[in-house]
Order: C-alpha cells, then structure tokens, then sequence
C-alpha cells in the first residue's frame, strides 16, 4: 500500500510539473516543429474515393515527412474525436494545446513504464527511484509542453524494450507480434527509431551469446546450438519484420504511396545528419565536439549535475553487472537496455547535429540506471551513517531546486510576448522595424503598424547582400533581436574559422563584424529594452538564478529566449 501511495504522489508531482504553464506562448505557436505538424496536420481529411486514398494527391497525404505521420494522425483523429465537446479543439488556435495535453499523456505513459522496468529488473523501491528522476527531470518536463515527435518517439521505443524484456523471458508469437507493432509504429514518429533493430536483434540470438561467453573457446559446446539460432532469426525475427512493415505502412502508407517526395525529404534530413552547414538553424553545430556535446546537456541542463552524477555512473554500474553475472540468465535483461543506450548514443552522438531532443529517448534508461546506484549507496548509508535521513533530505531537496527553478520560465508571458507588446506600447506608428530572416518576426500578432525590413544576416558573407543590409539598417528606425538564433552561430564561427577549416566562404566574418558594431553602439544604434527569463528559485530573502545562456539554442529558444530591442540613435 506505500508503495502505491508514493507511485500516486510522484505521478501528481509529474503531471504538475508538465501540466504548469501548458500554454507558455500565449497562443502565438513558437515552437516551429509543433507549428509546421499543426499547419500539415490541419488540412488531412479522408478521401472520398478508393482511387483518391491511393493517390499521392490524397487528402491524408500530409506532404511532409521530416517526421513521421504517426504523430499527425493521431493529433487530427483525437481533435475530431473531440469536436462534440469542444468545437474549436481542430482549430489553428487551439489544436495546438491539445497537442501539447496529449505530449503530457505520452511522457507520463514513459513515467509509468519506467516504474515497471524497475520494478520488474531490479525491485519496487528502485522503481519508484527512477519514475520519480524522470518525474523532476528537466528536459522531459519542458519537452512534454511542446507536440513535436520527441515524448511520442520515447514512450513508442521505451514500451517496445519492455515488451522485448517479455519476450525474452518467455518468448510467444502475439510478443513478437507487440514488438513488430511497436517499432512500425516507432518508425511512422521517426525513421531514427530503426536503432532499435540492435537491441531487438540482441533479443533473439541472447541465448546463444550466453551459451557462447560460457564456452568461448569449445566449439563443439556452442556450435549444436547454432539451428536452433536460425530457427529463431527465421520465425520470430521474420514476425516482427513483417509486423514493422505492416505497422509502418498503417501508420505512415504516404512513405510508400507517395516514395518520391517521401525518399527526398528523408534524405535532405539525413545530410543534415552529417553536414551542420545544410540550413541556417543548424549553423549553430559547426564545430560541435560529438558526445561530449551531448553529455554537457544532459549534465548541466537536461537532468542537471546532482542527478546526472548517479545517472552517468549508473551506466559503468550496470555494465559492472552485466560482466558480473555473464555466466546467469538474468543478464541479458539488463543488456537489452544498455545495448539500446549504447548503441543509439554512439549513433545519434555522432551526428553533426545535436538538439537535445535528440538525446530524449536515453532519459528514461538514465534515471533508471542512476536510481539503481543511488538506491545502493542509500542502503549503505543507511548502515553506516546515524543521520541518514537528513543526507536523504537535503539530496532530495538539492535535486529538486532544478525542475522547481525551470517553472519560473512559465510564471510569466513569454519574453517574446513580452516585447511585443512593448513594441506596441513604444514604438510610434509606421515606424521602420528591422528583423532578423530565419527567427520569429516581432512584434507577434499583426505587424501592419509597422514597416519591417528583413535583414539576410546568414547571407551577409554575399558583398551584395553585406551592402542590402547596411542600405536596410539606414532605413531602419529599430533592430530587433528575437533570439540568440543568429548572432551566437555566426559570432562562434566566425572566431573559430581557423580552428574548424571553414571554408571562407561560410565563415561569417561580415555578419560578425556586423554584430560588433551593433552591439558596441558603433552602428549609430542603443539598446533600449531587453526581456529575458532565466530558471530562478526563490525563497524568502534567498535567491537562485541560473543563467542557462551556453546551453544548446533549443533549450531556451523556444519558451524562454533573450529579445533585444535597438533603437536608432538621433
């Protein structure tokens, strides 16, 4: 019954954390990857034909496969399920909240999933650890407020090793069936999901690995088992092959109705994979350093540093285990799951790319492994330690600073609401207003007050371009800076030319000298208002505020970025 009654209390402390401040944009959609599935999401409808259904012209054909169509499907099948209760849900202005209510469902559905794999792997009290990690952690919570593909992607990739943890323990047709199902459907989300072949293919041949790190050296001890391994590869690994095809095309039929568009789109996002030069917005990965750039964000701001040290040693933990108990049956459990972390960090690691989102599906496995050691050196504590309690206290007190200081982001209007309305307030009608290409124009809402002028800074390296926005910046009476989108890529790249061989042509040396002069008054222009949030915790008369301005441009470009306002000097 205690058990229980924790599990209720660390769901509510979940749900509250991604529930607060749902709405972080006021309505103004700022968050492109939630806007570009609610613009393609918007227009699917059924077809009134056969001949119509099969057509890449088809009303269910969203045109748009940078993600998958799972997530677009299901977000236009719940609002029209719920238009009889609320007939404005389908609409442009809200179907987005909706979105975001059906994010909370998904990471929670995670929270839930990883309790059980804890429970079931190790015991209740480290199941409860590691749901309530997840619980506080703050990437997964400011994930939950947006309807991308990410809390879907790893609540589809999560519940799919759990279901190979079953399926290894007592294999079936109908398991392997789930597990087919399950990566299909993974695959509709995001084509990245096909890393989960590994641990699915280590499922099946895991008896024979044991048979073989018993008696590497005895062939004649292994090699009688080896039928019975293609037996396996060719019945259940050919079940869920075929499953993932069926449950792919269910879920995403316009990959193969419409392959063209489908096979260009996916490989323009595969070079993106490897060349940080491909659009404006991946600029800011020139010169990325793989892994560790991925480890710094989970470190400092993913999971924050108190519960990313036991998360991080977890791992060396859990693979002392596995070495440990190579010669029990119990191992290859553990080992599904650190081979799936594994094998997709060392993958996605090596993008030239980093989003942190990309990093979302190891979150679960991290709090789980770093909840088994923290439980660990717990019950050490305990032995040796008379104040254990008040070390347990001020831990659980110092990890939680970080999730509660991140809610102060969404105790008020977004900074970029923030300066729109200043705008409004303080800058005189038909004013010339100067904004930067690639990011947010401001102010939101209608701009029809205003002249705004639109400044190519990414093609500022093009001598034409250089003097059409100096020829721009004259007429200007403001500049406006939505975000550090632009400036923090193009100054970074420009200093480190060298260092990285940038080609001079991509090397931004006239945006930065552009954003010198800017920023040191030199171009006849002050700042005159700056909004920006950062993670803040206050009690009484003492005060934390972290200033998460190094982390990656995703973590607070969205709900909370620094706008800058310039005005023209007289």
């Amino acid at each position: 019954m205690k058990y229980k009654v924790l599990l209720i209390l660390i769901i509510l402390l979940g749900a509250f954390f991604r529930l607060y401040g749902l709405n972080w944009d006021q309505g103004y959609h700022l968050h492109p990857d939630e806007r570009a599935i609610v613009l393609f999401c918007l227009p699917i409808h059924l077809p009134s034909t056969v001949s119509e259904l099969l057509s890449p012209q088809s009303p269910l054909n969203p045109h748009f496969f940078a993600y998958g169509s799972l997530p677009m499907y299901l977000l236009k099948t719940v609002a029209v399920i719920l238009i009889p209760f609320f007939p404005t849900v389908a609409s442009y202005d809200q179907i987005n909240l909706l979105g975001r209510f059906l994010s909370v469902i998904f990471d929670m559905g995670t929270l839930f999933i990883i309790f059980f794999l804890g429970k079931k792997l190790f015991s209740k009290q480290i199941g409860l650890l590691s749901s309530f990690f997840y619980a506080i952690s703050v990437f997964p919570i400011q994930t939950a407020h947006f309807y991308a593909v990410d809390t879907t992607l790893t609540f589809f990739i999560l519940l799919n090793l759990y279901t190979l943890i079953l399926f290894y323990e007592k294999p079936t047709i109908i398991k392997a069936f789930i597990v087919g199902v399950l990566l299909g459907a993974s695959l509709a989300i995001k084509t990245s999901a096909l890393i989960v072949l590994v641990p699915i293919i280590i499922t099946l041949i895991a008896d024979f690995i044991l048979i073989f790190a018993k008696h590497p050296h005895r062939p004649h001890l292994w090699l009688p088992h080896v039928p019975k391994l293609l037996k396996t590869l060719f019945t259940d690994g050919l079940i869920i092959l075929i499953t993932a095809f069926i449950s792919f095309f269910i879920f995403e039929p316009y990959a193969f109705l419409d392959f063209k568009e489908f096979w260009r789109q996916t490989l323009q996002q595969s070079q993106m994979t490897h060349d940080a030069f491909i659009f404006p917005y991946t600029l800011q990965y020139v010169g990325k350093i793989s892994y560790f750039y991925e480890i710094k964000n989970i470190f400092l701001w993913g999971q924050g540093p108190i519960l990313a040290i036991p998360s991080f040693l977890g791992i060396f933990y859990v693979l002392f285990l596995i070495i440990k108990k190579s010669k029990q049956k119990k191992w290859a459990q553990e080992f599904i799951l650190i081979i799936f972390l594994l094998s997709y960090f060392a993958i996605v690691g090596k993008f030239a790319v980093g989003w942190m989102r990309y990093m979302l599906p190891l979150y679960p496995l991290l709090c789980l492994f770093g909840a088994l050691i923290a439980y660990k050196l717990l019950i050490a504590l305990k032995e040796k330690f008379r104040y254990w309690k008040f070390v347990v206290f001020v831990c659980i007190g110092s990890i939680i600073v970080w999730p509660l200081s991140f809610m102060s982001v969404y105790n008020k209007p977004n900074t970029r609401v923030l300066a729109s309305e200043w705008i409004n307030k303080n800058i005189p009608i038909g004013a010339t207003i100067a904004t930067e290409y690639w990011d947010d124009g401001l102010p939101l809402g209608t701009q029809s007050n205003y002249k705004i002028q639109i400044l190519p800074i990414y093609e500022m390296q093009n001598p034409i371009i250089k003097m059409q926005v100096y020829q721009t910046i004259k007429e200007s009476d403001y500049i406006i800076i939505a975000s550090n989108r632009l400036y923090a890529p193009l100054q970074r790249i420009a200093q480190n030319c060298t260092n990285w061989n940038v080609p001079s042509e991509k090397c931004s040396q006239n945006a930065n000298s552009y954003y010198q002069q800017l920023f040191n008054g030199n171009l006849g222009f002050k700042k005159t208002a700056e909004f920006s949030v950062y993670p803040k915790l206050e009690i009484g008369n003492w005060k934390l505020e972290i200033n998460d301005s190094s982390s990656d441009e995703s973590f607070t470009v969205y709900d909370h970025p620094k706008v800058m306002i310039y005005r023209k000097l007289p």
